[in-house]
């Protein structure tokens, strides 16, 4: 009995002690803006996702933000509180490329009695930290309604929370997007802006075109599979770990040269999932490794070095040549890669090649895709863990040869060379 009033008691201090937290935007006298957490400075190092969170509080992150309800959602929030992090709460807006008609008011007024319900049931989680109110609403939209009925949610929020400004993001930065939000949507706090090539320019991009809130850089990572070079046959050309590390560390640079308006940034993706390829966006392996690209992240979060750092890989060729040179190969074809490789704090490296079928499973805005299972048995036991392999071009069509280098410390290096087999 005694146990138990124990247990009772630490749950009910609990309770007293887990608040909701204040947050506020203020705008300082020098025109700058500053978000405060329970009356304090609060800069966002945020990754979007939500798993690893212990390792992101390690290495100097802070926040979280999430897109939508989950069955997961209440234990993503807790882990989230018990660890000293925040939450954007993503709040998931219909779309128009995926059905949603903003102008049936049946589907808007249910939509917003439904965002009621769940800020509502969540506005005092003391991980709460905003409110991210739909994401790329924008993207192959005709219908600008959805611009005032984001004011309505917006404006719900307000009433239901005071407590926690709303966020709502944008694929990228249009000057027509930000007047048309301006004028429809008065009530929103914080534009969030989604970037991966251009936010190099998205400082000055943000005051050319007029914005006069505070913004969040809401995603933000390697190069875009739509921005890159492509092969003659159209495939992307996808960074090697080793270069996406040099692109994060540039993109950081942007972000936290912009004192005034910019309150911080969720880093894209904390975790693992198909986008185009295999590793494309992923900051871990589905095994776990982590590449160099968290090296840059921790050093730019803690300033400190990490303890252990990530292989690098230089001169990936595959039968010589890079991957913008369009590589073409005849069924039964011998192919040779290769590749340089290298560790910073000299662990021994493990070599691992897959040839993988291109995807013919490619989505736009991150909607879940099919991945391609790699081809087994193509290459010979003895070469396939080295930094040299051989093997016979397949069938015809589209294939990547990927190759992942792990230094045994939760480490890896990655790349990939598209290639197309054509028959005799």
């Amino acid at each position: 009995m005694k146990i138990l009033l124990f247990f009772y008691f630490l749950s009910f201090t609990w309770l007293l002690t887990a608040q909701a937290s204040k947050v506020e935007i203020v705008q300082q006298p020098d025109g700058s803006f500053q978000l405060l957490r329970n009356g304090a400075p609060y800069y966002i190092n945020g990754a979007g996702g939500t798993v690893k969170l212990e390792e992101l509080k390690a290495y100097g992150g802070n926040s979280i933000r999430t897109w939508g309800i989950t069955p997961d959602t209440d234990k993503i929030l807790d882990e989230a509180h018990k660890l000293g992090l925040t939450v954007c709460f993503g709040i998931w807006m219909g779309q128009e490329r995926q059905g949603f008609d903003y102008s049936n008011e049946a589907a808007v007024k249910g939509q917003l009695e439904e965002f009621r319900r769940v800020v509502k049931k969540y506005k005092n989680h003391p991980a709460i930290l905003l409110w991210g109110v739909g994401n790329e609403m924008d993207l192959d939209y005709s219908n600008f309604d959805v611009w005032m009925h984001l004011e309505d949610i917006c404006k719900m929020i307000k009433e239901e929370d005071p407590n926690h400004p709303t966020m709502a993001v944008t694929a990228g930065l249009d000057v027509a997007e930000v007047k048309l939000i301006q004028r429809h949507t008065p009530s929103l706090d914080i534009l969030g802006v989604n970037t991966y090539g251009d936010i190099s320019s998205l400082p000055k991009a943000i005051k050319m075109y007029g914005w006069t809130k505070p913004y969040i850089v809401a995603e933000w990572g390697p190069y875009g599979y739509w921005e890159v070079e492509k092969t003659a046959w159209g495939a992307a050309i996808e960074e090697t770990s080793t270069q996406k590390a040099e692109t994060y560390r540039k993109s950081l640079e942007a972000i936290l040269s912009d004192k005034e308006n910019c309150l911080g940034s969720y880093v894209f993706l904390w975790g693992n999932k198909q986008e185009h390829t295999a590793t494309w966006f992923n900051l871990f392996l589905e095994t776990g490794e982590q590449t160099a690209v968290m090296d840059i992240l921790i050093k730019g979060w803690s300033g400190k070095e990490p303890k252990n750092r990530a292989p690098n890989i230089t001169d990936f060729l595959l039968n010589g040549k890079l991957p913008n040179q369009s590589i073409t190969l005849k069924v039964g074809e011998e192919a040779n890669a290769s590749v340089k490789a290298s560790d910073p704090d000299n662990d021994p490296l493990t070599y691992v090649w897959q040839v993988v079928p291109e995807s013919t499973d490619k989505k736009s805005g991150g909607d879940a895709e099919i991945a391609p299972k790699p081809l087994r048995g193509i290459f010979g036991r003895a070469t396939r863990r080295q930094n040299e392999v051989s093997f016979v071009a397949p069938k015809p069509g589209q294939y990547r040869l990927f190759l992942y280098v792990f230094d045994g410390k939760n480490n890896v290096a990655t790349g990939n060379i598209p290639f197309l087999v054509v028959s005799e």
